[in-house]
């Protein structure tokens, strides 16, 4: 048998491709620029709106309700079959938004009323599965969408409606913010970690901070309200602006989601926007009623 020569040429071995570095998570935990790009663009929306014509605001809290509405259907017709009666909800939180108008929350809570009547009606040819199930899920975001909206509704209409309407956005945007930049620095021990493990006691201190911060310089300068309003106000809407979030959270959870849309670069859909605006909507309405009438 013919020897082998150990000097035959030996075939070039491929190295191997170097491997791409990994991506790194930005400790923010999303897209900040697109974040940032998207809440200064709905920003300026609201603030043309409100200071051309203010009552264009109605306008833009029952598009962001329809949308909100839509997107929270589509998450629990996919995440757990609850199939909400979506057309009712629609027609009738425009009712709801849109009579608080003229009527106030007379308006609000009767449109609410004919609302639920109509989604036990939709729901019937469906048949008993889910039933039970389904008209809970209904009744739930009809008062968790277009009723607590009708309350950020309900800021416009009185003279100094500029102003209330911005004291409650400038107040739950300082607690955002706040509670977000003082989480990425300082968080270090979690709020709520079976709910939201990324919320912190430090975050929610820098809320309280901006929040207080906040409320007490819109309702001096933009209000006739005094200081300690200010204060009352602030902290409540951080309670409020909390509260929403880890309710919405803790609905992802149970749905095994992680965000309610995807209309939103850097942020989800706009039901991952509205979680800390719907509740501190009530609180800024009662809140603003007590204050400065």
């Amino acid at each position: 048998m013919p020897q082998v020569s150990e000097e035959r040429e030996k075939a070039p071995v491929a190295s191997p491709e170097p491997a791409e570095p990994a991506k790194k998570t930005s400790r923010a935990g999303r897209n900040l620029p697109a974040a940032i790009g998207v809440g200064l663009a709905l920003g300026a929306a609201i603030l043309v709106s409100l200071l051309t014509v203010r009552y264009l605001f109605i306008g833009i809290i029952a598009a962001a309700i329809a949308v909100g509405t839509y997107e929270f259907a589509q998450a629990l017709r996919r995440a757990a079959n609850i199939r909400l009666a979506l057309v009712p909800l629609l027609l009738g939180g425009q009712a709801m938004l849109w009579l608080s108008w003229p009527f106030g929350y007379e308006g609000a809570l009767i449109a609410f009323a004919v609302t639920v009547l109509a989604c036990l009606l939709w729901r019937l040819p469906g048949g008993p599965v889910g039933y039970v199930r389904d008209i809970s899920a209904s009744v739930f975001t009809a008062a968790y969408l277009p009723l607590f909206g009708a309350f950020a509704a309900m800021l416009v209409p009185p003279s100094d409606g500029v102003g209330r309407v911005l004291a409650f956005l400038i107040g739950v945007v300082a607690s955002d913010t706040g509670g977000y930049i003082a989480g990425v620095l300082k968080g270090k021990h979690p709020m709520a970690p079976s709910i939201s493990p990324k919320k912190t006691w430090e975050g929610f201190s820098g809320s309280l901070v901006a929040g207080v911060v906040a409320g007490s310089l819109t309702l001096t300068l933009l209000l006739d309200g005094q200081v300690w309003q200010g204060v009352v106000f602030g902290v409540a809407i951080v309670l409020t602006a909390t509260l929403g979030d880890l309710v919405e959270s803790l609905m992802k959870r149970d749905l095994g989601i992680k965000d309610m849309g995807t209309l939103l670069p850097g942020h989800g859909g706009l039901m991952d926007r509205l979680d800390s605006l719907l509740p501190s909507a009530v609180v800024s309405f009662l809140l603003l009623s007590a204050f400065l009438n």
